[in-house]
């Protein structure tokens, strides 16, 4: 299944770009410990610790979506702010998106989890060549609250650093396409940081920030979760 997203490409115009493959990459933290604390954490509240890592999820490719709002099963559903690799057959672009998952389900199946819930991405793409020598410097930052008036919470706060490089997740990824390259229509979300504190919770609206100092610029996207009610 093809979904067709609009992003503005920073200094290059609107693009509408076809993804028919979606890639979730998790446990791909570049710090053993940092990867062992998120483990812990997700542990806290019942999911199970990964079979090895990194590791490649696949979803549908109709779940990514640059919407301000979505819709979930219940409200134990939460966001992850993390960098986002897309590519449409002539180039590769960063990103930023969230690996929006289902909390309760995750403790029974952490693929069934991912697969249930949109992915909300950044309608705004950085040419990935502009930024491939300052990876490391490129920051992310989330943000929670339950209420619109409210203050925004910080949630997740982190550079790429902390990340596998993302050359080396592409290149062991299942959509690997030659030299630091994706598979035409291809989206994958390459992993997150550790909650700051309080754990790792839902929240009705989550804001994310991608920051790039050396260029002086700023991927910023926010969205409400809406649960429907659970009917048995």
């Amino acid at each position: 299944m093809t979904n067709k997203l609009e992003f503005e490409i920073v200094g290059h115009g609107k693009a509408s770009i076809d993804i028919n493959r979606g890639i979730i990459a998790g446990w791909t933290g570049r710090n053993a410990d940092a990867v062992n604390h998120h483990i812990a954490e997700l542990e806290e509240i019942g999911v199970p610790p990964p079979s090895t890592v990194p590791l490649f999820y696949r979803v549908s490719a109709s779940l990514l979506t640059t919407q301000a709002a979505i819709e979930t099963v219940d409200g134990t559903s939460s966001g992850e702010a993390e960098p986002v690799l897309v590519d449409d057959g002539a180039r590769l672009y960063l990103g930023l998106g969230s690996d929006h998952t289902d909390r309760a389900l995750e403790t029974h199946s952490v693929a069934l989890s991912k697969q249930i819930c949109a992915k909300p991405v950044a309608p705004v793409l950085w040419p990935f060549e502009e930024v491939e020598g300052h990876l490391d410097e490129i920051r992310i930052r989330s943000f929670v609250r339950d209420d619109a008036n409210a203050e925004w919470t910080p949630y997740q706060d982190g550079k790429l650093a902390s990340i596998r490089p993302l050359g080396e997740l592409v290149a062991s990824s299942p959509a690997a396409s030659g030299a630091l390259r994706l598979e035409a229509g291809t989206a994958m979300m390459c992993g997150t940081f550790a909650v700051l504190s309080g754990g790792v919770r839902p929240a009705r609206f989550f804001r994310m920030e991608m920051i790039d100092e050396r260029l002086g610029r700023t991927i910023e996207h926010c969205y409400e979760m809406t649960p429907l009610p659970v009917i048995s």
